[in-house]
């Protein structure tokens, strides 16, 4: 790591000063334009639908990279399994179990050319690949918007909130993983759980997942999209995710989806000694902050690339 040592929390000005880390995407910002822009990266003529562009970007002759539910590997996806199992694969919503929505803009091929586009941007982590193609992502989206599931976007989901793009879901999951030295995670906490989908990538990549919500409205729909995908090792908290979860504590990854000026003491104090927590951290500016803890007293921080999310927020709603 090339961050120093911090006592924490962290301050902006301790962040944003330090070099930003390269990467195959450099200055990629999760903001709804960057829709616009892709489709015009993969060709996206004047009155073709997003569903024949994802469908082109198949065509160049390089492939995706391949590689309570549990870790996942980097196998082909299956229809969801719906038993409780103590190491379970990689798994796929079958149309049997999910949420009735349209389908005429989302299919399979749609959704396996957003993980090529993923892989493209620089994402190489096969089981998170594996998780991105195996979770629907439409499934967690109004059906007025289910048609755009899969650009390079984030999107709305209510009460001034996004579902993340999905290169950043997909970028901050490899990382926690990555920086593990390819250790599996066992226990990670989400702070924002949103819709859900996040969460969903999760299960597929760790042993057991938490995810906290503060705003009440968005932990029910979170409750309503995850249920019938059947996730045996995934728990939904209504609650203060500035708090963390100490009843669950300590966890080995914590994974923020929304940002703040600084990362609360008190989640860092929830990582294990060797446990990993990727953040936004910033205002205008943000960037994703890798902190890790070394020892009782003791973290370093490193800078990995520019983002962009909503706030963090103290308290409930």
């Amino acid at each position: 790591m090339t961050g120093k040592s911090s006592r924490f929390p962290l301050t902006l000005s301790s962040v944003v000063t330090t070099k930003t880390r390269g990467s195959t995407d450099s200055g990629r910002t999760a903001t709804p334009q960057t829709a616009t822009r892709n489709a015009a990266q993969q060709g996206m003529r004047p009155g073709t639908s997003v569903t024949q562009a994802a469908v082109n970007a198949l065509r160049p002759t390089s492939k995706p990279t391949s590689g309570p539910l549990t870790a996942a590997t980097p196998a082909p996806p299956r229809s969801l399994v719906t038993s409780r199992s103590s190491s379970l694969p990689v798994t796929q919503v079958s149309s049997a179990t999910a949420p009735s929505r349209s389908n005429s803009m989302v299919s399979e091929a749609v959704r396996k050319a957003m993980v090529a586009r993923v892989a493209r941007q620089g994402v190489k982590d096969a089981k998170v690949l594996a998780a991105m193609e195996a979770v629907p992502r439409h499934l967690f989206m109004e059906p007025g918007l289910s048609s755009q599931a899969y650009i390079d976007a984030s999107l709305p989901i209510g009460h001034h909130q996004t579902i993340s793009q999905p290169y950043i879901v997909a970028r901050m999951i490899e990382i926690l993983r990555e920086t593990g030295g390819g250790k599996e995670l066992d226990k990670v906490l989400e702070i924002g759980t949103g819709c859900g989908y996040q969460a969903a990538v999760l299960s597929q990549v760790a042993k057991e997942v938490y995810s906290i919500e503060r705003i009440r409205p968005l932990h029910e729909l979170a409750k309503t999209n995850l249920r019938p995908l059947r996730i045996a090792n995934l728990r939904l908290q209504y609650g203060d995710g500035m708090l963390g979860l100490p009843q669950a504590a300590p966890f080995d990854g914590i994974i923020l989806a929304a940002a703040g000026m600084e990362v609360p003491q008190t989640l860092l104090e929830q990582l294990t000694i060797g446990g990993r927590l990727i953040a936004p951290v910033g205002g205008r500016h943000q960037v994703l902050q890798l902190i890790r803890r070394i020892s009782k007293f003791e973290w370093t921080n490193e800078t990995m690339e520019e983002c962009h999310f909503v706030p963090l927020r103290p308290g409930i709603v």
